[in-house]
């Protein structure tokens, strides 16, 4: 779908800019002295408001569009046969080697006491 980041769309993002934007104003304003301080509330309530009028008006239609018929090609089909051909030949050649260096790891003898 057009206009999604990480599967979901651009008013979720506004949703979050709005709540992190009112959470720091409220901070900020939470160490204010007087009948400064109380405006939380109205900061509050006014985040609250933006988020049910985005809520509540999408500019989106609620019926989905018709769906056209899509067929799904796999275009790297080959590509992928040959990196999987690629990786077992090195993992055949990686085992060869380590089994090797194993077996033919040399077998030192013991010295002998000399008196």
């Amino acid at each position: 779908v057009a206009g999604t980041v990480l599967g979901v769309g651009t008013g979720v993002f506004v949703l979050a800019l709005v709540w992190v934007l009112a959470l720091l104003l409220c901070a900020v304003l939470s160490r204010a002295s007087g009948a400064t301080r109380f405006s939380v509330v109205l900061v509050f309530l006014g985040a609250l408001l933006i988020t049910a009028v985005l809520l509540l008006f999408p500019r989106a239609s609620e019926t989905p569009a018709p769906e056209v018929e899509m067929k799904i090609v796999d275009a790297f089909f080959i590509g992928r046969y040959v990196l999987l051909a690629c990786l077992t030949a090195v993992f055949l050649g990686a085992l060869f080697l380590v089994l090797t260096h194993h077996i033919l790891e040399p077998v030192y003898a013991k010295p002998l006491r000399s008196y």
